[in-house]
């Protein structure tokens, strides 16, 4: 199950936002692709941060009582933020995802933005393989 790689299975075309980026911009992005979060880059197509629909709810939530939407995407990214390789194992992206960690991460190669990975995708990696356990002859 280790051999099970990120690029297996993650998503090929990830939705990216940029810092300057208005926040309504960006959700509308994340909703229109139906997307939990995104990846954040530079000019140079650089992991600068990451923005999550949580980070988005937050600072909405906080405009909503003003009626002032006024937030930028660098106003509620993350900068510190964890991503895995292409040829990272599922099964220890797995292991991570067992904790407190984000549900989405950004796959990083070269540092350009290629992907991303989720806990579905993960989850359907790993039933794959557990059904292929099942049908492999005794």
């Amino acid at each position: 199950m280790d051999s099970i790689k990120v690029r297996e299975h993650m998503d090929r075309q990830p939705v990216l936002l940029r810092a300057n980026m208005s926040l309504a911009t960006a959700v509308e992005k994340l909703l229109d692709n139906n997307k939990m979060g995104a990846a954040v880059v530079d000019d140079n197509g650089d992991l600068v941060g990451f923005l999550s629909q949580q980070d988005c709810l937050a600072v909405m939530l906080k405009s909503s009582y003003h009626c002032d939407m006024t937030a930028v995407v660098k106003d509620c990214m993350r900068t510190e933020v964890l991503y895995v390789g292409p040829d990272d194992s599922i099964l220890q992206l797995a292991e991570q995802m067992l904790g407190p960690k984000p549900k989405i991460y950004p796959v990083v190669e070269q540092g350009k933005v290629v992907g991303t990975i989720n806990r579905t995708n993960v989850l359907r990696a790993m039933n794959v393989y557990m059904q292929q356990c099942y049908l492999a002859p005794a």
